[in-house]
């Protein structure tokens, strides 16, 4: 499988993002070098929203990732960097960032530049049906709304994950907007799904088709889980007892970041 490099601040890992990365992936193994935060101000002329150490595990948590890497000094807008490390076969661009001097770079070197369609970035894949059978070990189920992934969300994601196949309930918009109010959710029931399921930690995810805190009784009732995860604000008395009901292990885990990266919230980043 060729190696393919990509190149940038990921400072924002949204849907276009992801879909880009997922798209270079159909090429070959990728190979993601993170600009540090001195080269994100200098090449982009503002500040990183997050840290190169977030923005790394961030990348890294991707399913469509090999590897994620700071790259070291101050790296140029129009170069691989890493070369004396690592030298990839194929560098891949996003139409909007292609430009003379990366074919330059790469006609130098003899990397051959790929550059992918701006209208491949703009189109989010439907979802696999739910599947219980594509479980192979204990089955792990939890449940939010993902508004903006981030941080926080990964880790989560990773302790639920090392109980078991990790199931994800995404709550549907109309759900989200009854228990959280007027402007939630930020993004849309179909982005936010398929953020989730862009993780590797997750080996499935859903929207949820019941109402309320419970909204994923219905899947959990076919998944038939056996251990349901929340965050200490996600625990509820009525998740337990369904738990009770139903012989279902219910876990609470503290919120505590990966270590060295701070503590994140959807609500503090909808301004982002």
């Amino acid at each position: 499988m060729k190696a393919v490099a990509v190149v940038g601040s990921f400072d924002d890992l949204r849907a276009r993002q992801v879909r880009f990365l997922e798209e270079a992936a159909k090429i070959g193994e990728v190979h993601a070098w993170v600009w540090p935060d001195a080269a994100v101000r200098r090449i982009t002329g503002k500040p990183a929203k997050f840290s190169a150490g977030e923005r790394v595990y961030m990348t890294q948590s991707l399913r469509f990732i090999k590897s994620a890497h700071i790259a070291s000094g101050l790296p140029e807008a129009h170069a691989v960097p890493g070369l004396d490390v690592f030298k990839p076969q194929i560098w891949a661009v996003a139409e909007s960032e292609a430009a003379v001097e990366k074919k330059a770079f790469c006609d130098g070197l003899g990397i051959e530049l790929r550059i992918i369609p701006e209208k491949n970035l703009i189109t989010i894949p439907p979802a696999m049906p739910l599947s219980p059978r594509l479980a192979h070990r204990r089955k792990v189920i939890v449940s939010g709304c993902y508004d903006w992934l981030h941080s926080g969300h990964i880790r989560f994601f990773e302790e639920a994950s090392g109980y078991g196949d990790l199931f994800v309930d995404v709550g549907g918009d109309d759900n989200i907007r009854m228990l959280k109010g007027k402007g939630h959710p930020l993004l849309g029931q179909n982005t936010r799904l398929y953020m989730v399921l862009a993780v590797k930690y997750v080996k499935q995810a859903f929207i949820g088709s019941g109402f309320g805190w419970l909204d994923a009784a219905p899947e959990i009732n076919r998944i038939k889980p056996d251990l349901y995860v929340v965050n200490e604000d996600g625990d509820r008395p009525e998740k337990r007892e369904f738990c009770e009901d139903r012989g279902i292990q219910y876990l609470v885990l503290k919120r505590v970041p990966k270590s060295g990266l701070p503590r994140r919230d959807s609500t503090s980043l909808r301004g982002y």
